[in-house]
């Protein structure tokens, strides 16, 4: 039994709490803290009532004060810190691990608050220091990042001897009945969304425009939805691990009064990250349109529809082509029967609270800093479906893509 400390108190960090306090007999005692700590109380309440989990505590940091997280983590003392806060964090949450000796997960890599920008290189760079101090970091343990990558590795180790071909698809076909709202952090999800395309082939990248190319995908228990190829994080990680790879893209579904949303978004300037002098003082557009926009971690409530996401490859077993598709589907309105959120914040927290699991009780180990699909997938996929994201494969079927 182990303490773990979640940072983040948004969608992500209550579907985490919730899953934690679940299993008692591997979390122990939960700490939840973010910026706000009536945000961690609030979960706090929720997670104890619903599973009787009988020591959940709470506290305020700034995940962005090294000082203030050593002492936190010193004052509670936890085996691990699972941290589902923002993305521009990575960095000061990892080296107050470092300085405390406590191990790492997150969801997402890390990117600059001043540059539309995420890339592994800066957190694969803390490999080596990790490592001398005998302490395990796992980076992208949501599900994409995270359970692409565990699908990933389940393919090249039980079912290809090279994979060639990989395609991540990703289809929110929820209806939250808003006119226009982002199912995980604006600020994030705005800037992801609006950078240049970016996928793999034979040895390097290659660039498109924001939403260039796209095509119809049919998806387990929805159908054909318009499909666009975006840049990915997981991307990067997987091209690395798997140098049989020959192409590597994401897709993922947007509807299109989201994108008629977002082009007028980014015409009026309010997508941008550069500081605007306003009334006396500078404000960041789009964090100023983060604060208008409707919380995702309150979108659940009326979220009808489900997500499907996975993986498609193509590779050679035995000197014969096959295809392989995995996935799971998630509905909405069962994640927030479950945790009191939606299907996307879901998807992300119960990954990251499985990935920890398999730390804590040693299925994953080493010493420094590594993506998920350098792990062995099988103890992870094995509970996967217990936990609340069963997954479905299919062997030589047509990938469309």
């Amino acid at each position: 039994m182990s303490k773990v400390l979640i940072i983040g108190a948004g969608g992500v960090g209550r579907v985490v709490a919730f899953k934690c306090a679940q299993h008692p007999e591997v979390f122990s005692s939960i700490m939840l803290a973010s910026r706000t700590k009536s945000k961690c109380d609030v979960i706090a309440a929720d997670a104890k009532k619903a599973t009787g989990h009988p020591d959940i505590q709470t506290a305020a940091v700034d995940a962005e004060n090294v000082p203030e997280l050593v002492q936190l983590i010193r004052n509670f003392n936890p085996v691990m810190v699972i941290h589902v806060a923002l993305p521009y964090q990575d960095l000061t949450i990892m080296e107050a691990c470092l300085e405390t000796g406590v191990h790492y997960l997150d969801t997402a890599n890390y990117e600059p608050k001043d540059e539309a920008k995420f890339e592994y290189s800066w957190q694969w760079a803390y490999h080596e220091r990790f490592a001398e101090k005998g302490l395990l970091a796992v980076l992208g343990c949501g599900f994409d990042p995270g359970v692409t990558g565990v699908f990933t590795a389940r393919a090249a180790k039980h079912h290809f001897d090279e994979i060639h071909y990989l395609d991540i698809v990703d289809c929110n076909a929820g209806d939250h009945g808003k006119a226009f709202a982002t199912n995980f952090n604006p600020e994030i999800n705005i800037r992801e969304i609006t950078q240049k395309g970016r996928y793999y082939e034979n040895g390097q990248w290659v660039e498109t425009e924001p939403h260039e190319i796209a095509q119809m995908v049919s998806y387990p228990n929805i159908g054909p939805k318009k499909s666009y190829l975006i840049y990915h994080e997981e991307l990067e990680s997987l091209v690395k691990h798997y140098p049989t790879i020959k192409r590597a893209r994401f897709w993922m579904t947007f509807g299109d009064e989201y994108l008629t949303h977002l082009r007028v978004i980014q015409n009026i300037g309010m997508a941008s990250i550069e500081p605007i002098h306003y009334q006396g003082m500078d404000i960041v557009p789009l964090q100023f349109l983060k604060a208008v926009l409707p919380d995702p971690g309150d979108l659940g409530e009326n979220y009808t529809g489900e997500t499907s996401i996975g993986c498609r490859i193509r590779g050679v077993k035995d000197g014969e082509e096959r295809t392989y598709y995995i996935w799971n589907n998630c509905k909405h309105q069962d994640a927030f029967d479950e945790t009191g959120t939606q299907g996307v914040s879901y998807t992300t927290g119960v990954p990251a609270m499985l990935g920890a699991m398999m730390m804590l009780t040693g299925e994953w180990t080493g010493k420094g800093v590594f993506n998920v699909e350098q792990f062995n997938p099988d103890p992870f996929l094995a509970k996967l479906g217990a936990v609340g994201l069963p997954w479905e494969e299919q062997f030589d079927g047509d990938l469309e893509l």
